[in-house]
């Protein structure tokens, strides 16, 4: 049976650890575009929420969107390896799911790289739709598949 996660929003002390995990686990292959700097930015924004769950006072997995007017943008979610498979990014997405309603939000959109089978599959359990995909979405390298999820039924 897998530990419990605390979920919390992220410190400013929290910038380094996310942007190396979206380095190492989101990015490679890329050059390091989520930067510590770029991090804090959006943990210290007022239209961005940073989520991070912890497991014995480290980051297993976080999650960062950022909120318009009528959608958000789910800009980055990673689950560190020795914790996939025990519901981290569900979690995740529920507190964001929740933050994006009780904002007025009625849709979330994101892009993933189109080779992410996992990722993808992960997204549409939890109701997101393919709307397109866009060549070289990533630095001019890679594909993106894009998706969204429509959150008040008579909005979208």
């Amino acid at each position: 049976m897998s530990e419990l996660a605390t979920l919390s929003s992220a410190r400013p002390a929290d910038a380094r650890d996310i942007a190396e995990m979206s380095r190492d686990l989101i990015e490679q292959g890329l050059t390091w575009s989520w930067t510590p700097s770029r991090v804090q930015h959006c943990i210290a924004g007022p239209e961005s929420s940073v989520v991070v769950a912890r497991r014995e006072r480290h980051i297993a997995a976080f999650a960062i969107m950022h909120f318009g007017d009528d959608s958000a943008h789910l800009n980055l979610l990673a689950v560190a390896p020795d914790h996939r498979r025990q519901g981290l990014g569900r979690q995740l997405m529920s507190w964001l799911t929740t933050t994006a309603i009780e904002a007025g939000v009625f849709r979330i959109n994101l892009e993933l790289r189109v080779r992410n089978e996992p990722a993808r599959l992960f997204y549409e359990r939890l109701g997101f739709v393919r709307i397109g995909m866009v060549q070289g979405y990533y630095q001019g390298r890679e594909a993106a598949l894009r998706m969204s999820r429509c959150l008040a039924k008579n909005q979208c």
